[in-house]
Protein backbone atom coordinates (compact mmCIF):
# COMPACT_ATOMS: atom_id res chain seq x y z
CA UNK A 1 0.00 0.00 0.00
CA UNK A 2 1.09 3.14 -0.97
CA UNK A 3 1.11 6.28 1.26
CA UNK A 4 -0.66 9.55 -0.31
CA UNK A 5 -0.26 13.10 1.34
CA UNK A 6 -3.78 14.66 1.34
CA UNK A 7 -4.66 18.64 1.80
CA UNK A 8 -7.76 19.10 2.94
CA UNK A 9 -8.91 22.80 1.61
CA UNK A 10 -11.60 23.40 3.94
CA UNK A 11 -12.41 21.67 7.52
CA UNK A 12 -15.50 20.72 6.34
CA UNK A 13 -13.88 18.53 3.34
CA UNK A 14 -15.27 15.01 3.65
CA UNK A 15 -11.85 12.72 3.29
CA UNK A 16 -11.54 10.01 0.52
CA UNK A 17 -12.42 6.54 1.37
CA UNK A 18 -12.66 2.93 0.17
CA UNK A 19 -16.63 2.09 0.80
CA UNK A 20 -15.18 -2.05 1.17
CA UNK A 21 -12.29 -4.07 1.56
CA UNK A 22 -12.57 -5.35 -2.16
CA UNK A 23 -13.10 -2.03 -3.38
CA UNK A 24 -10.32 -0.81 -6.20
CA UNK A 25 -11.48 3.35 -5.72
CA UNK A 26 -12.04 5.91 -3.19
CA UNK A 27 -15.28 7.40 -3.32
CA UNK A 28 -14.56 11.14 -3.54
CA UNK A 29 -16.64 13.83 -2.88
CA UNK A 30 -18.67 16.80 -4.07
CA UNK A 31 -17.55 19.88 -2.06
CA UNK A 32 -19.51 23.11 -2.94
CA UNK A 33 -21.66 25.56 -1.49
CA UNK A 34 -24.42 25.97 -3.70
CA UNK A 35 -26.59 22.95 -5.06
CA UNK A 36 -25.22 22.20 -9.07
CA UNK A 37 -28.19 21.70 -11.74
CA UNK A 38 -26.52 19.31 -14.45
CA UNK A 39 -29.30 19.42 -17.11
CA UNK A 40 -29.80 16.86 -19.43
CA UNK A 41 -26.86 17.12 -22.14
CA UNK A 42 -24.61 19.75 -19.96
CA UNK A 43 -21.50 19.13 -17.97
CA UNK A 44 -20.77 20.74 -14.24
CA UNK A 45 -16.84 21.12 -13.02
CA UNK A 46 -17.69 20.31 -9.49
CA UNK A 47 -14.79 20.86 -6.53
CA UNK A 48 -13.94 18.28 -4.10
CA UNK A 49 -12.14 20.60 -1.38
CA UNK A 50 -8.68 17.91 -1.72
CA UNK A 51 -5.55 18.22 -3.14
CA UNK A 52 -3.36 15.44 -2.72
CA UNK A 53 0.40 13.99 -3.56
CA UNK A 54 1.03 11.21 -5.92
CA UNK A 55 4.26 9.83 -5.98
CA UNK A 56 6.41 10.01 -9.26
CA UNK A 57 5.51 6.58 -10.89
CA UNK A 58 1.92 6.90 -10.14
CA UNK A 59 -1.07 8.49 -11.25
CA UNK A 60 -4.64 8.62 -9.92
CA UNK A 61 -7.85 8.15 -12.48
CA UNK A 62 -10.68 9.53 -11.67
CA UNK A 63 -13.52 7.44 -12.78
CA UNK A 64 -17.47 7.29 -12.34
CA UNK A 65 -19.31 5.47 -9.68
CA UNK A 66 -21.25 2.95 -11.51
CA UNK A 67 -24.39 3.23 -9.43
CA UNK A 68 -24.60 6.98 -10.24
CA UNK A 69 -24.24 5.57 -14.42
CA UNK A 70 -27.06 3.28 -13.91
CA UNK A 71 -29.24 4.89 -11.93
CA UNK A 72 -28.88 8.27 -13.15
CA UNK A 73 -27.20 8.25 -15.98
CA UNK A 74 -24.46 10.80 -14.71
CA UNK A 75 -20.57 10.21 -15.86
CA UNK A 76 -17.15 11.42 -15.68
CA UNK A 77 -17.06 13.12 -19.43
CA UNK A 78 -13.31 12.39 -19.20
CA UNK A 79 -13.07 9.00 -18.24
CA UNK A 80 -10.72 8.20 -16.87
CA UNK A 81 -9.25 11.67 -16.13
CA UNK A 82 -5.77 11.30 -15.36
CA UNK A 83 -4.03 13.19 -12.28
CA UNK A 84 -0.38 13.43 -12.80
CA UNK A 85 2.51 12.99 -10.39
CA UNK A 86 2.96 16.90 -10.76
CA UNK A 87 -0.30 18.16 -10.33
CA UNK A 88 -1.13 19.59 -6.94
CA UNK A 89 -3.87 22.00 -7.45
CA UNK A 90 -7.49 20.90 -6.23
CA UNK A 91 -9.13 17.58 -7.66
CA UNK A 92 -12.24 18.54 -9.79
CA UNK A 93 -14.41 16.74 -11.25
CA UNK A 94 -16.04 17.02 -14.96
CA UNK A 95 -19.87 15.46 -14.73
CA UNK A 96 -22.10 14.86 -17.55
CA UNK A 97 -25.80 14.09 -17.72
CA UNK A 98 -26.69 11.42 -20.15
CA UNK A 99 -30.27 11.27 -18.98
CA UNK A 100 -33.63 13.06 -19.42
CA UNK A 101 -33.87 14.44 -16.47
CA UNK A 102 -32.06 17.49 -14.36
CA UNK A 103 -29.58 15.81 -11.75
CA UNK A 104 -28.77 17.89 -9.02
CA UNK A 105 -25.35 17.09 -6.99
CA UNK A 106 -25.68 18.37 -3.17
CA UNK A 107 -22.33 18.99 -1.04
CA UNK A 108 -21.37 15.92 0.36
CA UNK A 109 -22.33 14.05 -2.40
CA UNK A 110 -20.27 10.92 -3.64
CA UNK A 111 -19.99 11.88 -6.82
CA UNK A 112 -16.77 10.19 -8.52
CA UNK A 113 -13.96 7.25 -7.44
CA UNK A 114 -10.10 7.60 -7.50
CA UNK A 115 -7.80 5.15 -8.68
CA UNK A 116 -4.24 4.97 -7.63
CA UNK A 117 -2.13 3.11 -10.59
CA UNK A 118 1.18 2.92 -11.60
CA UNK A 119 2.82 4.44 -14.73
CA UNK A 120 5.09 3.84 -16.92
CA UNK A 121 7.03 6.12 -19.45
CA UNK A 122 8.49 5.20 -22.87
CA UNK A 123 10.81 6.54 -25.36
CA UNK A 124 9.82 6.48 -29.12
CA UNK A 125 11.68 4.39 -31.26
CA UNK A 126 10.90 5.80 -34.92
CA UNK A 127 11.59 3.52 -37.48
CA UNK A 128 10.82 2.65 -40.94
CA UNK A 129 8.64 -0.99 -40.50
CA UNK A 130 6.74 -2.64 -38.14
CA UNK A 131 6.39 -6.30 -37.64
CA UNK A 132 3.60 -7.87 -38.93
CA UNK A 133 0.10 -8.46 -36.60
Amino acid sequence: MIKIQIKKLSNSVSTPKYETLGSSGMDIAAHIVDNIIINPGEKALVTTGISIAIPRGYEVQIRPRSGLAAKKNITVLNSPGTIDADYRGEIKVILINLGKEKFVVENRDRIAQMVFCPVVQASLDEVKELSDT
